[in-house]
């Protein structure tokens, strides 16, 4: 008999269940489509955080999350044995021009205050490098709070971790214990047809690896375009946010244009070879952070949903929050966050 039954093997879901069998409960995933078979079985892979001002509890939650993440992923890797291509190697930007200067000036104050000694944000020449993106002004925004892994990587190593508990991804079974709803966009589809308005819906995004090799070099945003020099020896660039589509696997001249863009603005990439095209829809949620808690009117049932954009970067912070709440009781689900607030 289990404790805790985790439906959902993306992301949030093998978090989740990982942190809650470290902690000596007995767990079952139970996934039809199996681990990573949604927007979790991405490319990119950017853990970037929040501009550091305005500061709120979402990004007060999401500076947690990153600065627990590489001991979260190392603790994974060392029982599982696989890699997540986890590194944290920072981030460069580009400044456009003096109004962007000031405010990443601005920020850079800011970010001493709000991230202590932790990480720093800061203004840098441009150095002219291949790997360095092109900057208007000769100047960059350097933060060292940034890292990446490699979404799929990623989840194959919590899968790996977690057997090594004796838990496996099933495809069908029965619930037993606590039930957590970790189900993505078709969670989302469930509680919108169960109320009045729309508590979330997915978003497609287009993604793409090219043959280069930049391991161990800063990630980059550049024109709105996230670049990621995986460990795996290629880099990753994306993607697209479309609320509009046909076909959710399908990738077309807007993920062209995002190629486009990123070999614009990074002499490196301009002549490697497309090596993967990648599209996939992921979960947002009404309020855009991640919607967390137990589910209204399901006594035992609890909703971990809304990853979005930032479920890798959030996912630690995710699956210790929820640990919490589904074995010990205790809610530490910051406003904002909670399933309420989607309702």
């Amino acid at each position: 008999m289990a404790d805790i039954t985790v439906r959902g093997a993306g992301i949030f879901g093998l978090s989740i269940a990982w942190v809650c069998a470290l902690r000596g409960a007995t767990v079952q995933v139970i996934d039809p489509h199996g681990p990573a078979a949604g927007s979790s079985g991405g490319v990119v892979g950017a853990l970037a955080p929040h501009v550091p001002e305005n500061w709120n509890t979402k990004k007060a939650f999401q500076l947690d999350s990153l600065l627990m993440a590489q001991a979260f992923w190392q603790g994974v890797e060392l029982i599982g044995g696989v890699g997540a291509g986890y590194a944290r190697t920072g981030r460069l930007q580009p400044i456009a021009d003096a109004h962007t200067l000031a405010l990443a000036q601005d920020r850079e104050a800011s970010a001493r205050d709000l991230w202590k000694d932790h990480a720093t944000w800061k203004i840098i020449p441009a150095s002219g490098l291949d790997w360095t993106p092109d900057s208007p002004t000769g100047h960059l925004i350097q933060d060292t709070l940034s890292a990446h892994l490699h979404p799929r990587q990623a989840c194959s190593a919590l899968v790996a971790a977690l057997q090594a508990k004796g838990v496996t991804v099933q495809r069908d079974g029965a619930d037993q214990g606590l039930v957590l709803w970790a189900t993505g966009v078709e969670g989302l589809k469930t509680l919108t047809a169960q109320h009045t308005r729309l508590i979330g819906a997915g978003v497609k995004g287009q993604a793409a690896v090219l043959a280069y090799d930049a391991q161990g070099a800063p990630q980059l945003f550049a024109d709105g375009v996230h670049i990621i020099p995986h460990l795996n020896g290629t880099t990753a660039i994306g993607s697209t946010s479309e609320r509009d589509f046909d076909d959710p696997t399908a990738t077309d001249a807007q993920l062209d244009a995002v190629i486009d863009r990123a070999r614009a603005t990074v002499p490196a990439l301009r002549d490697a070879p497309v090596i993967e095209r990648w599209a996939g829809v992921r979960p947002r949620s009404r309020s855009r952070a991640p919607m967390l808690g137990a589910w209204p009117g399901r006594p035992g049932h609890f909703i971990a949903n809304g990853g979005f954009k930032i479920g890798f970067g959030m996912a630690p912070k995710v699956a210790e929050v929820m640990a919490d709440l589904l074995l010990d009781g205790v809610d530490a689900i910051p406003p904002g966050f909670r399933v309420e607030d989607n309702l």
